[in-house]
């Protein structure tokens, strides 16, 4: 009879997770199964082979490494399962029929599945951005399917992907929409072939994954200047909506999603001090008196935060900044609307509107991008590749004293 045991593989840096893999040993050879889960040293059993949970861990971790715990309870019951059978046949098998059996993609294992599974996991161990993205891709093609069935791995080919493609351009999707289903759900069955469920067929290969230029979405310093001196006094919840557009121009086109989680303890000494929630990265600002004067119109002395886009600490953080975040872009596109904008306003273009008019007043681009907290140069051209040169004047003066 086969031996199924739980493994586990540290990573070469003390500080990260290591790997958790299943090893099946029959007739003296082993093979292994990476499940794609990842622990600390600390959360890992040696001698019982099995996941600690350590009495000081939160809350959102100890769901994870239940979660982890099922799963792997599950999958060891399959294969001791799968080797089992195996045995009942009366014939000859080898470690590979089991490992092989066990990978054959089943309406559990169906890429439909193994998505959900995947988007649950990254909420679990806090990547809510990335479980959205995935979700809304996969939500895309459950509709191209229109069938309850799930789709088997093996069955996921380049033809497939191809007609869905084809759906997609039928129902007036346009390309970057389109690339941007494609991108998650190939990122999605790539974790696939990463746990060794089944082998890179490379099914996206034949369809559109890049980026198209996109349409301008920055906004002269004139058209912010209209929107700082509207008259809102009777239009609480637009001035609020104007507030917090040009909270983000003044902070360098802050993400509304950095906006929100903003504490107190981030203003310190005349800098407000963060970490961009898209790549972690550390970021800087001067406080200025224009973000003072906003920061001011609010109460928000019963809370941790400085803008009052979470008010209620006690209720999920995340669904009151994107609820907030969907009303505020509403009433932009209102304002928008009424001050006559070729775009829809919304807060992305305050951010685009910083690093253009940036670029206009003759900042360098490897000040805006760092300013912007970019990765890379390339990406600020992004930002900056539909701007009229015409309009770049000799000033080198900083963006805000222009307003």
């Amino acid at each position: 009879m086969a031996t199924i045991k739980l493994t586990f593989r540290a990573s070469l840096s003390k500080d990260k997770e290591g790997t958790l893999y299943y090893q099946v040993i029959h007739k003296q050879v082993a093979r292994q199964i990476c499940t794609g889960y990842k622990i600390f040293p600390s959360e890992w059993n040696k001698d019982d082979s099995r996941i600690i949970f350590q009495p000081s861990i939160d809350d959102k971790r100890h769901t994870y490494l239940m979660s982890i715990a099922i799963r792997i309870k599950k999958d060891m019951t399959s294969l001791e399962s799968i080797a089992k059978k195996l045995k009942q046949t009366g014939k000859s098998y080898c470690t590979d029929d089991i490992v092989s059996q066990f990978a054959v993609p089943s309406i559990e294992n169906g890429f439909i599945s193994f998505c959900y599974n995947l988007i649950l996991q990254m909420s679990l161990i806090g990547k809510e951005r990335t479980a959205e993205t995935y979700k809304t891709a996969l939500n895309s093609f459950i509709r191209f399917r229109c069938v309850k069935d799930d789709v088997p791995l093996k069955d996921l080919d380049s033809s497939l992907i191809m007609e869905y493609e084809s759906y997609l351009k039928s129902r007036g999707i346009c390309p970057n929409s389109s690339s941007f289903y494609m991108r998650n759900l190939r990122a999605m069955y790539n974790r696939a072939v990463d746990k060794e469920i089944i082998q890179q067929k490379n099914p996206f290969k034949h369809v559109y994954t890049g980026i198209d230029k996109t349409v301008k979405r920055a906004i002269s310093i004139k058209s912010i200047r209209q929107i700082r001196d509207l008259d809102l006094v009777k239009y609480p919840s637009s001035d609020y909506a104007r507030d917090m557009f040009l909270f983000s121009f003044y902070t360098r086109g802050m993400s509304f999603v950095d906006m929100a989680y903003l504490k107190k303890n981030n203003l310190k000494n005349g800098f407000l001090s963060y970490r961009r929630h898209k790549t972690n990265q550390q970021l800087f600002v001067k406080w200025e008196k224009p973000m003072q004067d906003i920061v001011d119109k609010y109460d928000t002395s019963n809370s941790p935060y400085l803008l009052p886009i979470i008010k209620n600490a006690s209720r999920e953080s995340r669904r009151q900044y994107v609820t907030a975040e969907h009303l505020v872009n509403c009433k932009l596109k209102r304002i928008g609307k009424s001050l006559g904008l070729s775009i829809p306003l919304t807060t992305y273009v305050a951010r685009h509107s910083w690093a253009s008019i940036a670029k206009s007043k003759n900042i360098p681009l490897s000040i805006i991008s760092e300013a912007m907290g970019h990765d890379s140069e390339s990406t600020t051209r992004i930002y900056l590749a539909s701007l009229d040169t015409s309009t770049i004047d000799r000033a080198n003066k900083i963006v805000l004293k222009s307003l």
